[in-house]
């Protein structure tokens, strides 16, 4: 039996040692990752969810209200419990064995000797029809809609003569346009579709062709098939021919495939040109059997082998056209050396004697069998994406896109390392490397592939992009002794070995690899499930009220039979007897159900069907003014703001709660390196905005600080690149690059402070250019330029510091990482690297150093980092570093930690043999992988922590404070610490000085504990936590006052989202104006979104950039994402998308306001038109006995909806305007109205609908008083009182009466609303003297000269026009004279002039309300009865400006502590006052209001600047030090709460990781207790003492 060898075992102890290879790249290559760190896992493959792309975050596996419990079963995925919206379920995976140049065995094929595996082609369509199917399913679709499917009804009935339809075709009319316009929309969206779908479909890629592929066969293919492809064929043939004919010069052929289709390359947006064939002639096309061109590999496939041997192997011979070929290995698995003398100094060869190079190679064997005799006909071909199958062999060229999912075999590099851009997958512009098999890195062109015999073992298509499992298997022979019987080997294949379809490959010459999965299988199409749909709240309102006039309609047909029935079954006593030759049912009960259907046809209109039509046209068109909105455009990145869905515009104007993230959503997610802490001395000069807020809250004039801290920043940062400069000449130092100032750790670096802490500054900057996955680009130039390529900002801010510092990170050279040192070039071997993600929340890399000694730098989360510290070692350190970071994330800096521990060969040995072990298992790869990572991730050394600033975007205060005006709650949901969200929530307006901070930190409590802190919170505001309290807060959407926040960490929300406290939670969170949630999973994110949205009844909105943003962008109401740093994950599965958080003010108070308003005016007006012109109807019926007879001509009937009232009310629903968007900003309390759900209520519905029937009344009987005394007589002496005529009296008054009405309720009269008004009461006229004039028209043959030459028919209209809007009208008056709205003061203000100051701005944030929110960049005061602004400028306002010159404070802070918000004191009610509701006038800088802090200390002073480093004052740490003492010790706030938080030293980080005793050191610490405790970092010290014991 023969024995499976892994990768890393020699078959024979002997080793291979090749000589060294060159390599010219300047891409730096990260070789033997660990790439399991950055992966999802997948749960059982038994049931598959496809979805959204974005769905797959880590840990979303919550119920509506709490997150579960962690389980190896299914960690990783989204449950059917995940509050994320409609899942579609997938078929059973299915895994699949593929054969390469072997014969399918017996058990795989089928009786015709055919694969039975049938794999889906790589020919996708997302379009949704062919020409063939277009017509039938279009139908089927638009037959899904129920008002198609009344209409199709109601014309069924007319086809019947006995329901009384004068002409059936005709009433068929509306709807053939519907369905006609309808199918050309959809026809052009699907072409749209289609032709995208072939640009893809027939992007070109080189295939091995003349191979036999086992996996698929040619003649398995199906005679529906053959005919499409049969008939394509024929008719391009006669296309092309005609075009040659007809051509009058003949185009210059492009490339055959093997088709003969032409496959040159188009510059599609899918598949980007590469033009590669100058630098390779010397590969040309060759003749084929049938004498067709083929087209060659254009970079050579790559080489000719020939006969020269080395080591018993064929070595390639580089030809000098093929470029691909300048970093060819002449040896498998030989390590690279750099030799060019030109080149950099780090990417010199590094011969220094001080290496000593301990690294073996390892034998990983070959999928090659040399002694294969093969007919050496296969070659590489250009061909179509759509001809790829499973099995293929495929090459991939620089910048070309991935036709399939692929594994690789082998690349351009000879480590094997190549790099992908993942746009189209999750957004993500960052590269990640993907390598190559170990075993497959010699197949390098086509003859390799024929003498390449393997089997892949993969697992079924599933859609997570994050896991793939598979193993490759082959019979490796003994190289000594060919003649031997060979032994199975295998490898392991992963997602790092995978090239998923819709990737990029970038920095790569070429990749070569096989195909296993194509088509509708591949991830990317198996992720291409849309986002759960949502349908607006009014669209489920409407709903009832069309059940409502169902309803009603029923009655009145029901009416209608009953009294007809009754009618014919009493005889005698009625004149319709002596007139009618019988009834037509010809018994009583048939004619009541006669007359009940024909009914239904003559009332049909009460039912607004086309109301759902016009709805989408404004929804569109909404839609399509947020898209052109410039003031929603972000010119950064050329993006405006994207409407997703354009179904829930509406839903924008009722808002309540945000709920935002806050890197990258909040802040700019750009990160700068400010500050950090070394051998416990901190080190950096920066003045952030936290810091900023910090000191306004302690009374000081932070401008003036402001200016003066700047100027010694600006001091230290000369004195910093001087003495940079003096002690090391470094050309990759661009002044203005430079971040982290600090001459005194220039100084110490220098040995100022001793010896001790020059070695440590140094081991420090070495760790950072260590302990990363960057990937480095060199561009030439005097002085070369490094670019740094990372997984994220913050790894990218780490490397440029130390670069900056003179630790440059030059490149990688196969395992090799080149740094320069301070002038001296160094090579560190990267042995392992164990990557960063949000479960690990550290990141490692095991580095031999340049002397032979084997280090392991750690760099993570502090809480992390300090668990797995040494036991008993460093107290002092881990005391002042914990302190430090604490006043780092109180400024409002991202910190971590960074620590060392050093290896010995043999620990070191051992622990890699179980690494590889582990990472060539087949099940639970990534579990054993994590455990083997944790045991060597111990006893580690603290070297000291860093801090990154990530500073707010622009507008952020002044947007919050704007929306916080408007009664708009927003809550800040975050993964970082509580201290830094604590002090962005200062900067951000969030919080403010007069809240009471309300803290739950409870990781160790239980749910009794937490029951407890609730109760003894709620009875603060006289609360329980009863049904009757949460029944009276859905009611109440008045905003709390500010007078607290509360602030919650994750360990302590999983317990307030239990089933037995979340509704106390959520009362309790209701009366906070603001709440912050710290530290929390994407799961609890969606959790509590839920909690909120279901449990008060409300509408919220969820607004995040990136992929742990989804699971809440998907639970609210309305989903926003920001297309910002972290990719565009969250803009994928968002609802809107813009570019920055600014601009959602716009978003909501504007287009939102507007579009809700507009909706809901058009909803109760169309409502109001149908119900006029069909009680109209109605009325006549009780004078002729209810038989149905028409009153007005049938064209009327049909006219009515589609073209004499449809245009008004639909502009109503486009451009209807009450303020202005100037104005809605400035008085962003006019949004109350909708966030209390008022434009639209069940109350306005019926008081339309009672409107409605009173109009009708007067329509119909005015002109039946008319005519009931006496008839009148045309000139001619023709009689004017038959039914068509009194019918033209009536519709004409009717038509005229609907469109005024509009007109009148119609806030903005401008000439296109006025002019499509007029036309529409003009066209009833129109049409009636068009129709009437032919003779066709029958009994209504000159109806229109007869009736409008009268004076009656005027006379008439204008009385019965007066008689319906009077009512409305004055009605309108005593509401706007003695009950007006908000809307109807501001809208008087408007009208005199007291906001025309607005039009001088074009902000995004008027200065008025920038005022309210405590900006003070300008102060406006009305002086006089004129009301004419004056103002004065203090400070200059600072828009949308470029960072450098943006003002190192939020502008919108308030200037002082004693400063009361004034906007947390008005309401939508507030705007019965003019100016004075939004002008206030603040008091100077640096001065505050009588108080309890009026004996704050006086403003920070720096002193004189001292160089020497143990005598130099570090203001900025000093002076926020400073600051927090003040604050502990202060008492003058008064409140219970907020000492707690400020004094208490319990709850501070440095006071948690003081506690923090090395759980993960614990020798007796077994692999299966750490796993449990990796589910939980925040623990104390018993919970960890007791897992210690029990282990």
């Amino acid at each position: 039996m023969n024995r499976v060898q892994f990768d890393g075992e020699a078959t024979d102890g002997n080793e291979e040692q090749g000589p060294k290879r060159t390599n010219t790249s300047n891409v730096s290559k990260p070789t033997k990752r660990m790439r399991w760190a950055t992966q999802r896992k997948t749960g059982h493959s038994a049931v598959k969810k496809r979805r959204s792309i974005l769905n797959r975050v880590p840990m979303v596996h919550v119920s509506p209200y709490e997150e579960k419990q962690s389980s190896n079963a299914n960690d990783g995925q989204i449950t059917e419990d995940s509050p994320m919206g409609e899942q579609q379920p997938t078929p059973e995976s299915q895994s699949r064995t593929i054969w390469v140049n072997l014969p399918l065995p017996d058990h795989a094929k089928n009786e015709q000797g055919f694969p039975k595996a049938q794999y889906s082609r790589n020919k996708i369509r997302t379009a949704k029809y062919t020409p063939l199917s277009f017509v039938p399913k279009n139908l089927w679709f638009q037959f899904h809609n129920i008002a198609n499917i009344y209409f199709l009804f109601i014309i069924i009935l007319g086809i019947f003569s006995i329901f009384g339809v004068d002409n059936p075709g005709l009433s068929a009319v509306p709807l053939i346009v519907i369905l006609c316009l309808t199918a050309i929309k959809d026809a052009i969206e699907d072409w749209r579709r289609t032709v995208l779908d072939n640009e893809l479909n027939n992007s070109p890629v080189y295939r091995l062709v003349n191979w036999n592929n086992v996996n698929a066969s040619e003649d398995n293919i199906s005679l529906w098939r053959r005919v499409k492809k049969a008939s394509t064929k024929f008719f391009v043939g006669i296309y092309r021919s005609m075009k040659h004919v007809f051509a009058k010069k003949k185009a210059k052929p492009g490339e055959k495939g093997i088709d003969g289709e032409d496959l040159s390359r188009q510059p599609t947006n899918m598949t980007k040109a590469t033009v590669r064939t100058q630098a390779r002639d010397s590969f040309q096309s060759i003749q084929s059997d049938d004498g067709e061109d083929i087209a060659m590999t254009p970079v050579p496939s790559p080489g000719i082998r020939h006969s020269s041997q080395v080591n018993g192997h064929l070595a390639p011979e580089t030809p000098n056209s093929a470029r691909s070929f300048d970093t060819a290995p002449t040896e498998p698995n030989q390590h690279l050396t750099v030799a060019s003398e030109d080149a950099p100094s780090g990417l010199r060869a590094n011969r220094s004697s001080k290496r000593k190079s301990t690294m073996t190679h390892k034998d990983y064997g070959s999928i090659l069998d040399r002694q294969k005799e093969t007919s050496g006909t296969a070659k590489f071909q250009k061909d179509y994406w759509k001809n790829v199958q499973v099995g293929d062999f495929v090459r991939i060229y620089n910048d070309e896109q991935i036709p399939a999912d692929v594994v690789v075999l082998s690349t351009s590099d000879p480590d094997g390392a190549c790099y992908v851009e993942t746009k189209n997958l999750d957004g993500e512009t960052n590269l990640k490397v993907r390598n190559a098999l170990q075993a497959g890195r010699e197949v390098r062109h086509a003859r390799d592939c024929e003498k390449a015999d393997f089997i892949i073992e993969s697992e079924g298509p599933q859609p997570n992009l994050y896991a793939y499992n598979a193993v490759m298997k082959w019979q490796q022979k003994d190289e000594k002794n060919p003649e031997g019987p060979p032994h199975e080997r295998a490898e392991p294949i992963g997602i790092n070995n995978l090239l998923l379809r819709g990737c990029n490959l970038r920095n790569t010459e070429w990749a070569l690899g096989v195909v296993v999965f194509t088509g509708s299988q591949t991830k990317i199409m198996l992720n291409a499930g849309a986002t759960p749909s949502k349908r607006a709240r009014m669209a489920k309102d409407l709903n009832k009220n069309v059940i409502y006039n169902f309803i009603i309609l029923f009655f009145m047909c029901l009416i209608a039979g009953i009294v007809q029935g009754c009618i014919w079954g009493i005889d005698g006593g009625f004149t319709a007897q002596y007139f009618e030759f019988g009834s037509l049912g010809g018994s009583p009960p048939v004619d009541g159900i006669v007359t009940f259907w024909s009914a239904v046809i003559l009332f049909q209109n009460l039912v607004p069907i086309s109301l759902y039509i016009s709805l989408e046209i404004i929804r569109s068109a909404q839609a399509f003014f947020i898209y052109s909105d410039t003031f929603m455009y972000y010119d950064r990145l050329d993006y405006p703001c994207t409407p997703k869905s354009w179904d829930i515009s509406d839903d924008l104007g009722q808002i309540e709660y945000i709920f935002s993230d806050k890197t990258g959503t909040l802040t700019q997610n750009v990160m700068e390196f400010k500050k950090c802490t070394i051998n416990g001395r901190p080190y950096g000069e920066a003045y952030t905005e936290a810091e900023a807020g910090m000191r306004r809250r302690e009374g000081v004039d932070v401008e003036k600080e402001a200016a003066e801290v700047n100027a010694q920043i600006a001091e230290s940062r000369v004195e910093m690149l001087r003495e940079l400069r003096k002690m090391h000449d470094n050309v990759y130092l661009k002044d203005e690059n430079l971040t982290f100032i600090s001459p005194d750790y220039v100084h110490d670096l220098n040995g100022r402070s001793g010896e001790e802490q020059r070695r440590a500054c140094e081991r420090f900057m070495v760790a950072l250019a260590l302990c990363h996955t960057v990937i480095t680009e060199t561009t030439p130039g005097d002085p070369p330029e490094i670019e740094f390529k990372a997984q994220s900002p913050d790894e990218a801010a780490l490397v440029a510091t130390a670069r900056d510092c003179g630790f440059t990170v030059l490149g990688r050279n196969n395992d090799d990482l080149l740094v320069n040192v301070l002038g001296d070039d160094r090579t560190y071997q990267v042995l392992n690297t164990l990557e960063f993600n949000s479960t690990r929340k550290r990141m490692s890399a095991i580095v031999r150093m340049p002397d032979g000694q084997i280090k392991l730098f750690c760099k993570g989360a502090d809480s992390m980092i300090y668990s797995r510290l040494l036991k008993g070692q460093q107290q002092e350190l881990r005391k002042a570093t914990a302190e430090n970071l604490e006043v780092f994330a109180r400024e409002g800096l991202r910190t971590l930690c960074v620590a060392e521990r050093d290896l010995t060969e043999e620990y070191y040995q051992e622990w890699v043999r179980d690494h590889d072990f582990a990472a060539q298992a087949l099940t639970n790869r990534e579990d054993r992988l994590e455990e083997v990572a944790d045991r060597i991730e111990r006893d580690l050394m603290l070297i000291g922590g860093t801090a990154i600033e990530d500073r707010l975007q622009d507008g952020v205060p002044d947007t919050i404070a704007l929306l916080g005006r408007a009664g708009i709650k927003l809550w800040v949901l975050t993964g970082d610490k509580v201290e830094t969200a604590i002090n962005i929530g200062f900067s951000c307006n969030l919080l403010t000085t007069e809240m009471e901070l309300i803290l739950f930190d409870m990781p160790e409590a239980t749910k009794e504990d937490a029951s407890q802190l609730l109760d003894k919170h709620l009875k603060t505001f006289n609360l329980t936590g009863s049904d009757e309290e949460l029944a009276a807060a859905r009611l109440n959407h008045e905003p709390p006052d500010p007078t607290h926040a509360l602030i919650i960490d994750g360990e302590s929300l999983k317990l307030a989202l239990s089933d037995e406290l979340r509704q106390r939670f959520l009362l309790l969170c209701k009366q906070c104006k603001s709440v912050l949630c710290c530290r929390v999973s994407p799961a609890q994110k969606a959790a509590v979104v839920s909690l909120v949205k279901n449990g008060l009844d409300i509408m919220a909105l969820s607004i995040g950039d990136g992929a742990n943003d989804v699971a809440m962008i998907q639970e609210a109401d309305v989903g926003v994402g920001i297309a910002g740093e972290e990719g565009r994950q969250a803009v994928m599965s968002s609802d809107y998308a813009i570019g920055q958080f600014r601009f959602l003010q716009r978003l909501v108070l504007v287009h939102g306001r507007w579009s809700y308003r507009r909706l809901a005016e058009m909803t109760g007006n169309f409502f109001y038109k149908n119900i006029v012109w069909t009680f109209a109807l109605f009325w006549y019926q009780i004078y002729n006995n209810f038989d149905i007879t028409y009153l007005f001509d049938y064209t009327y009937i049909l006219l009515v909806n589609l073209a004499f009232t449809s245009l008004p009310v639909i502009l109503m629903g486009v451009l209807d305007q009450d303020v202005s968007d100037k104005v809605s900003l400035a008085v962003p309390q006019l949004y109350r109205k909708g966030m209390e759900r008022k434009e639209w209520s069940q109350v306005k519905f019926w008081l339309y609908m009672a409107d409605g029937i009173y109009q009708s009344a007067i329509c119909y009987f005015m002109g039946h008083l008319l005519f009931a005394p006496a008839t009148f007589e045309s000139p001619n002496g023709r009689n004017l009182d038959d039914r068509s005529r009194i019918g033209v009296y009536i519709a004409c008054a009717t038509i005229v009466v609907v469109n005024s009405y509009i007109l009148l309720n119609t806030y903005r009269w401008d000439w296109l609303m006025v002019l499509i008004t007029v036309i529409s009461c003009l066209l009833i006229f129109f049409w009636t003297g068009v129709y009437s004039s032919f003779e066709g028209s029958f009994q209504f043959y000159k109806a229109a000269s007869e009736v409008y030459g009268t004076l009656t028919f005027w006379a008439l209209l204008l009385l019965i026009v007066t008689l319906c809007l009077l009512p409305r009208f004055c009605a309108k008056f005593l509401q706007k004279t003695y009950r007006p709205y908000d809307v109807d003061i501001i809208r008087e203000q408007v009208r005199q002039g007291k906001f025309d100051y607005l039009d001088q701005y074009e902000a995004f944030v008027p200065p008025k309300a920038v005022m309210e929110s405590g900006a003070s960049s300008e102060t406006a005061e009305v002086s006089g009865e004129d009301g004419q602004r004056k103002s004065e400028t203090m400070h200059a306002r600072y828009p949308s400006t470029t960072e450098s010159a943006r003002p190192i404070y939020a502008p919108s802070e308030a200037p002082t502590m004693g400063t009361r918000q004034p906007h947390s004191q008005t309401g939508s009610d507030g705007t019965d006052r003019t100016v004075p509701s939004f002008d206030f006038t603040q008091p100077p800088r640096g001065t505050t209001q009588a108080g309890p802090l009026d004996s704050s200390p006086e403003p920070y002073r720096p002193s004189p600047v001292t160089r020497v480093s143990t005598d130099r004052v570090r203001p900025s740490f000093e002076r926020t030090r400073s600051s927090f003492e003040r604050t502990r010790s202060r008492q003058s706030y008064e409140r219970p709460v907020r000492p707690s938080f400020e004094a208490s030293r319990d709850f501070s980080s440095a006071a948690y990781l003081s506690r923090v005793e090395s759980s993960y050191s614990q020798p007796g610490l077994t692999p299966q207790t750490t796993q449990v405790a990796r589910k939980r970092y925040d623990r104390s010290e018993d919970i960890r003492e007791e897992r210690g014991s029990t282990s």
